[in-house]
């Protein structure tokens, strides 16, 4: 099957075919960095992510796959946000990205080819906004007084919306339906009450760059349209983020570029990620349902919050609950069981291992064709649970050949998807979060929750040496004592026939 995807501009899906084979070019809309990532900025990250790795596939080397994801570190909201902290924007943005950086690597995201900062890219933005002026597709409106000094000349530059025929065609509304809606802001200085900020004025206290029309800094929408075209070119392939996006922000991206660039061809598939809620409700810090990414980080590992996230498909609604966080973590401690299953039956040495890493095998061509229907991931990761019963399946029947070959499948399938790369041992091994020890019935997020001891490797692996040498030494009674505190700890126990002692936390 060709990969075929859900083109918004079209409401259908379409054989993808790149424009150019060789460089497949994507660009997905990153964080705006004032605060943290809330699980819902975590969903269009993933979900990219996948089709990253699944374009990576179809598209081996020689060719190449191009994805850039810009960092928005200009914005009003930034500048808000520093001035009630107190702190200097640039150690905001600084911070922030960093953060950023650190969430996703924990939900195991690929970093992007090229990672552009608006900031850096105020040169290409003003070059743009001077070409729009010229094609009659922009106009300078000057501002009112402000507290610059007298002389110096300060201005908004807009887009005009009528200049473009076809505005609101991603949208697939009427342009009057969509400023009522959008509740645009109604300025004496537009031609328009559509028209849009491309450049705005700067007071003293707020970051700016010089310009033709004086002091001032970027519209949020120029950005997103001036990095594509520095990395990408004037038209690629795919363009993705939430569906929140695509009024104002990508309908406004569209009408930039194609008029910028004299009419050619912005973007050929544009997708968008389904909405997520909290518990059936609209995350809002007011509503108390507001999760950030390192919030979850702290009740469950990274590869479970992942895997809830697949397993709805990208363009459907996602509601988030904690009974779906813990069925992802039970997947995800069946599908490492069966590799633990594999390694301890195979006994590979090192060299071995390493062999077989470099020449992974395929993942499951069931997988692939799956997710080559528009990310079908909620499929494939239900084809993963029949790879893991292949294994299971290859060990009752003592096959160590089938037993390896599926163990290779699983591992390279779950790697198409961003999951199951860490080792069986380290996934049992891992401390347990607060969520793991939440009580049958779920709880509230944000709760406080009453855990039990929680050793650590050091304290586990002592105990064990403790309980080899009471069972050495015939004090049995201690012996069993010491296994049912780490039972009660939720550590299990496997004693090996050479008198060895592996042990996983449940």
């Amino acid at each position: 099957m060709t990969l075929r995807l859900y083109n918004t501009l079209t409401r259908k899906k379409e054989d993808f075919v790149p424009l150019d084979p060789g460089n497949v070019r994507m660009y997905v809309c990153g964080p705006t960095v004032y605060d943290r990532a809330h699980i819902g900025n975590a969903r269009p990250v993933v979900v990219f992510d996948v089709l990253y790795r699944v374009l990576k596939a179809l598209y081996p080397p020689p060719a190449r796959v191009t994805y850039v994801r810009n960092i928005t570190d200009v914005d009003d909201k930034i500048i808000n946000a520093a001035r009630e902290k107190g702190i200097a924007i640039d150690r905001l943005t600084a911070e922030t990205t960093k953060a950023f950086h650190d969430d996703m690597a924990a939900l195991g995201a690929l970093d992007p080819d090229v990672e552009p900062r608006a900031t850096e890219h105020i040169a290409p933005m003003i070059a743009m906004i001077g070409k729009l002026i010229a094609g009659n597709h922009a106009y300078v409106a000057d501002a009112p007084s402000s507290s610059e000094a007298v002389g110096q000349r300060q201005a908004h530059v807009l887009f005009h919306v009528p200049s473009m025929p076809d505005y609101g065609r991603l949208a697939n509304r009427d342009r009057r339906e969509m400023i009522a809606g959008a509740r645009v802001e109604v300025a004496p200085y537009k031609k328009d009450p559509s028209d849009f900020v491309l450049w705005k004025p700067s007071t003293p206290d707020q970051p700016g760059w010089d310009s033709p029309w004086g002091r001032g800094r970027p519209g949020w929408h120029i950005e997103c349209s001036a990095m594509s075209e520095a990395h990408l070119g004037d038209s690629f392939d795919i363009h993705g983020g939430g569906l929140d996006l695509i009024f104002p922000h990508h309908e406004n991206e569209i009408a930039q570029s194609t008029c910028a660039h004299g009419g050619a061809p912005f973007v050929r598939f544009w997708m968008h990620n389904g909405y997520l809620t909290v518990n059936g409700e609209k995350m809002a810090k007011s509503a108390g349902n507001f999760f950030t990414v390192r919030d979850l980080l702290a009740k469950a590992p990274g590869e479970a919050i992942r895997l809830f996230l697949l397993k709805t498909h990208y363009r459907a609604p996602l509601d988030f609950t904690d009974e779906c966080l813990k069925e992802a973590k039970s997947n995800l401690d069946r599908w490492y069981r069966a590799l633990k299953l594999a390694d301890d039956r195979l006994q590979l040495t090192d060299f071995q291992k390493n062999a077989s890493a470099l020449n992974p095998a395929d993942p499951s061509p069931d997988i692939v064709e799956v997710l080559k229907d528009d990310l079908n991931t909620p499929m494939a990761l239900s084809r993963l649970g029949i790879d893991a019963d292949a294994v299971f399946a290859a060990d009752a029947a003592d096959d160590l050949s089938g037993l390896r070959m599926n163990a290779e499948i699983l591992r390279a399938s779950g790697k198409l998807l961003g999951i199951l790369q860490d080792s069986p041992e380290a996934w049992f091994k891992q401390a347990p979060r607060v969520y793991d020890y939440v009580a049958s019935g779920g709880i509230k997020f944000g709760a406080s929750v009453e855990v039990k001891f929680i050793p650590s490797e050091k304290t586990i692996v002592d105990k064990i040496k403790a309980r080899v040498q009471a069972r050495k030494n015939r004090d049995f009674a201690r012996a069993d004592e010491i296994r049912q505190e780490l039972s009660a700890a939720g550590i299990v126990l496997e004693d090996k026939p050479d008198g060895t002692t592996e042990w996983r936390r449940e």
